[in-house]
């Protein structure tokens, strides 16, 4: 399965729900554009529990994103990795340096932005 994504921008904050793999790839190339484009936002947080695969191409974005947002005063959070992208950023040492919360959490801060989640997120309740 290629990389899919969607993205939902709401006032200051975008959401972008990644699924498939991400690989290196013009996939993943185009994926890092889209996510800078966004350089006015305030949070941008990247949904990556239905990433299945991972490699040191798609660990090179993330580092790559996280390196953007600092620089351009933007906040990233990852919500949700699955499994194995979870123990992938575990195992290089890289989990320690992104700001990792559950999907929950994150649609929590787009409530407190005082924006709606967006399509697709909800709270449990």
């Amino acid at each position: 399965m290629k990389l899919h994504y969607e993205m939902q921008e709401s006032k200051e904050v975008v959401m972008v729900r990644a699924v498939g793999r991400m690989v290196r790839s013009g996939e993943l190339d185009a994926f890092c554009e889209i996510v800078t484009q966004f350089e006015g936002a305030r949070i941008v947080v990247l949904d990556l529990s239905e990433v299945e695969m991972m490699d040191g191409g798609g660990l090179g974005a993330l580092v790559y994103l996280r390196r953007w947002a600092t620089e351009h005063g933007v906040q990233l959070k990852l919500a949700s990795p699955s499994h194995f992208v979870y123990e992938l950023l575990e195992r290089t040492g890289l989990a320690s340096r992104f700001d990792i919360s559950s999907l929950e959490e994150a649609v929590t801060v787009l409530l407190m932005a005082g924006d709606r989640p967006p399509r697709g997120y909800a709270l449990a309740s």
